[in-house]
């Protein structure tokens, strides 16, 4: 990967109401990003047809476990939302993937929220 683009410039909580949120979580069965879960959220966004100004709310906390190629899905899921000049906010983030996001940046790349009601 070359590099991350900069952070969308509109958030959840700008002041204009946003439409309603997509939701996905991880599978339900899953607690790791190891294959085949990664293709599977991918697989997964790559259907989800998102509108202008909708808000993807990813709620990971049933993730125990984060590789890299989950850190890609979340990545690719990301530039899903803002192909669709949508928003994407990562709820209830687990505190392990919170490190890795802070120790690469990337919860400055992302939305974070504390849980899927602050999300939306």
């Amino acid at each position: 990967m070359s590099g991350v683009a900069a952070p969308h410039p509109r958030s959840p909580s700008d002041s204009a109401t946003p439409r309603p949120a997509p939701f996905c979580t991880w599978p339900a069965t899953s607690t790791s990003t190891r294959p085949p879960y990664s293709p599977v959220l991918r697989g997964r966004l790559d259907r989800l047809d998102l509108s202008p100004g909708q808000c993807l709310v990813l709620e990971l906390s049933g993730l125990a476990f984060c590789d890299s190629s989950g850190i890609t899905a979340l990545l690719a899921a990301r530039q899903h939302a803002l192909a669709a000049d949508a928003d994407i906010v990562l709820a209830a983030v687990p505190a392990n993937l919170l490190r890795v996001l802070t120790l690469v940046g990337l919860d400055q790349v992302f939305t974070l929220r504390p849980d899927f009601s602050a999300a939306s």
